[in-house]
């Protein structure tokens, strides 16, 4: 009696596993904590850092890993649009040439690294994975042929030149650090100058030019005090904010005209 044939394919699987060398590989997860999810923002806030927490989770049974544990931690503000226009000397004076418009762009970056990202992964796989500042900047739907054309572009290179010299933008190749081999940490910026809003943080685990796990995790920036309450005031009662600034204005000018008025 022959015996059923999915017993046979169950019969083979087993027989494989049992072969020297072949064992049931699982894969890595990552476990991401927070130091804090909300920034708060007021009159004297010049800036500040959080800090992000991770664990590397193996199981026993896991195949080792010929090469180090990599993490690249990618920290995205809210998405806007940025004008980027291109300035030429004309006689005595400098005017505006040309100008570019990109939509969904991060106002804050932060690309961290435990290596350098050309030690870690191949420029295809950067593109692939988003890791870098220009393919974590680049609008969600774009693809790599895309990507490809935006390192090219000198307007792309323009807008990220600008925004890291604002501060916005900071990728640093050694931010993060294993504290044991398998527990990490990563100081995320936020500058003074961020926007309300809520922050995107990517957590990606690399090992031999593959990536092996991914976690996101959030965190938001708000304002609190007296300029929560402007704020506030002019995005929901806009007429109303709009009357009382008015009306602010001509009282300084009627004031103003009176300790400045000739007799």
């Amino acid at each position: 009696m022959r015996p059923p044939r999915g017993c046979i394919g169950i019969a083979c699987v087993a027989a494989l596993l049992t072969l020297p060398g072949v064992t049931p590989a699982t894969a890595e997860a990552l476990v991401v904590s927070i130091s804090t999810h909300r920034v708060q923002i007021n009159s004297t806030y010049t800036g500040s850092e959080l800090v992000i927490f991770g664990a590397i989770d193996s199981d026993r049974r896991s195949v080792t890993r010929a090469d180090p544990y990599a993490v690249v931690v990618t920290a995205r503000g809210p998405r806007g649009s940025v004008v980027v226009r291109e300035k030429v000397p004309i006689g005595p004076i400098w005017a505006n040439l040309s100008q570019r418009k990109f939509v969904e762009v991060p106002a804050t970056l932060a690309v961290l690294a435990s290596r350098p990202l050309d030690e870690i992964a191949t420029p295809q796989l950067q593109r692939r994975l988003r890791l870098g500042l220009l393919p974590a900047a680049a609008p969600p739907g774009i693809g790599a042929m895309g990507l490809e054309v935006m390192a090219e572009d000198s307007f792309t290179t323009a807008l990220i030149r600008l925004k890291r010299e604002a501060g916005l933008y900071v990728e640093d190749p050694r931010a993060v650090t294993f504290l044991t081999p398998t527990i990490f940490r990563a100081p995320v910026p936020v500058p003074g100058t961020a926007p309300v809003g809520t922050y995107e943080v990517e957590v990606s685990l690399l090992s031999g030019g593959v990536e092996l796990a991914r976690e996101t995790t959030s965190f938001e920036v708000r304002k609190v005090g007296f300029e929560q309450d402007i704020y506030s005031l002019a995005h929901r009662h806009s007429w109303l904010y709009g009357s009382l600034t008015a009306a602010m204005a001509l009282m300084f000018g009627w004031f103003a005209s009176l300790i400045f008025r000739r007799d």
